[in-house]
């Protein structure tokens, strides 16, 4: 019998993906709305870094009338969170203006740290990035995809994820674009410099599927991670319902835009009270990752209002060996 080996790959990390367990280390959120300010209704989404030994958290707030700010909160042992009494970074400019910043996910490069986020103004949400060297103070650098101006996605941008190792001497981002159809799914662009970035692709690099968990919504989590096995980028799913759950797709080490591994049905879902009950009901939302030791935590938004971590003790069970790269 001839075996192929595209199909016996794609055998093996589909038994080490449906290995993976997702262990909540808190039954209950490990940051809430606080006070009646910029953080009064919703502190969610959260992009973490680990900084001098301490677990550092970038979190979306938002206050009672929608507008969205980006909190920061440090902490020793990754569940117990300080935070600052003011935003590190709020809506300044014409493209953030009334909606706010939103969403962020975190990339360190060298000495700097490279942060994507969403610029809302009531109008149009587009993928955007600014930079800092102390998490503490921002240098914007605009709109990294416009709106409407994709080669299939027709409207908003969001949820830059960027791989930190260069492939092919080009950096690489998946990111959210919304098609012709009116879902969102998820497109992938190169860049040199990380601040002009080109589509990679004529096509969603990763699509909606039909009758599964992420039949309306294919959203990039956290930033990808270079493996032996491939590039495995987390991501949230949502299907018709708009339940929000995570997956994980693995793309080719050399080749960003090729799909390796896919899964067929959630590895985390809502299940408690406050995961369920919210500013949107029945949302978990992946964003960030950190390598604790010999394991993961991954910090995610509940319910569009609250945060939550899970403990992942591996990404690839079989033994893929992952590299290093600051996470």
């Amino acid at each position: 019998m001839v075996f192929c080996a595209a199909t016996f790959l794609a055998a093996a990390l589909a038994q080490a993906v449906g290995a993976i367990a997702w262990n909540r280390l808190s039954n209950t959120p490990i940051l809430a709305p606080t006070g009646t300010s910029w953080e009064s209704a919703g502190t969610f989404n959260p992009a973490v870094v680990l900084k001098g030994g301490k677990f550092i958290i970038l979190y979306r707030a938002q206050d009672s009338d929608g507008t969205s700010r980006l909190g920061y909160a440090e902490s020793d042992n990754g569940t117990d969170f300080r935070r600052r009494a003011e935003p590190v970074l709020q809506p300044e400019t014409d493209y953030e203006k009334d909606g706010g910043v939103e969403d962020p996910r975190l990339a360190k490069i060298g000495e700097t740290y490279y942060l994507t986020y969403t610029g809302y103004n009531k109008k149009d949400a587009q993928l955007c990035l600014a930079t800092s060297t102390d998490l503490i103070r921002w240098e914007r650098k605009g709109v990294l995809l416009p709106a409407y101006q994709g080669n299939w996605n027709k409207a908003w941008t969001k949820s830059g994820a960027i791989l930190t190792t260069k492939i092919r001497e080009k950096y690489w981002m998946y990111w959210l674009g919304t098609a012709a159809d009116k879902t969102d799914q998820m497109g992938l662009s190169y860049s040199a410099d990380l601040i002009h970035w080109t589509e990679a692709t004529k096509i969603p690099v990763l699509a909606r599927r039909q009758a599964k968990f992420d039949s309306r919504v294919v959203e990039p989590g956290p930033p990808p991670i270079l493996t032996d096995a491939g590039i495995v980028l987390i991501y949230n799913g949502a299907d018709e319902k708009l339940v929000y759950r995570t997956g994980i797709a693995i793309f080719d080490r050399s080749d960003p835009a090729k799909l390796l591994y896919r899964s067929d049905s959630p590895l985390f879902e809502p299940e408690l009270a406050w995961e369920k009950t919210g500013q949107v009901p029945n949302v978990v939302f992946a964003e960030g990752i950190v390598r604790k030791d010999d394991h993961w935590l991954v910090y995610y938004g509940a319910a569009d209002k609250y945060v939550g971590v899970a403990r992942v003790d591996a990404l690839l069970p079989m033994g893929a060996q992952l590299k290093k790269e600051g996470h």
